[in-house]
């Protein structure tokens, strides 16, 4: 009864702008596929010339009433060993696929089904963002579909998971991405 108040009570406050949800944020996907430029963008509105992430950082965002701390972790082999050390506290991840880099697909699969796999992320929403959509060499939709075997991944998996096309330096796509994955937090 408690519980059901209190919902109700921060339902009403978030309405009137007064109650800010808070959530963690993952950005996963191979190295050079867009996640600390997003994070930028997202941050300053702006492109910024970044260097490959070493070490993973993080950075705290507000958008509508939901504050997040968004985790970049970098994509290079070794970083992806530390993913799962984040997944704990994680309330969504942005996997992000370089659309126009068909060779390391398969690679990007395997880490993508990695991710799927991990337990503890059962019920974690999955926004996949096929980023550089305006390369020379960017794959369809369709294309990143099948390349991942997306197609078969949203049939079989129960969490909330869909594939946004976009171009994070044209500013185009991402953004609903983020409203897709807000809709699921609590």
């Amino acid at each position: 009864m408690v519980s059901m108040f209190v919902g109700f009570f921060k339902s009403v406050l978030g309405y009137l702008g007064l109650y800010n949800k808070k959530a963690n944020l993952l950005f996963l996907g191979l190295d050079n596929a867009g996640k600390t430029t997003l994070l930028h963008m997202l941050k300053n509105d702006r492109m910024t010339q970044t260097a490959p992430t070493i070490h993973p950082h993080s950075e705290e965002l507000k958008m509508g009433n939901i504050r997040f701390n968004t985790f970049d972790l970098g994509g290079h082999e070794t970083a992806r060993k530390i993913w799962k050390d984040y997944f704990p506290a994680v309330d969504g991840i942005l996997f992000l696929v370089d659309s126009a880099d068909s060779k390391r697909f398969a690679e990007a699969k395997e880490e993508l089904e990695n991710v799927l796999s991990t337990p503890e992320l059962t019920n974690i929403p999955i926004a996949i963002l096929g980023n550089k959509i305006d390369k020379n060499g960017a794959v369809t939709e369709d294309e990143i579909k099948e390349s991942l075997d997306l197609n078969s991944l949203f049939s079989k998996d129960t969490r909330p998971m869909d594939l946004f096309m976009c171009s994070v330096t044209k500013k185009v796509g991402y953004s609903k991405s983020l409203e897709w994955i807000s809709g699921y937090l609590k």
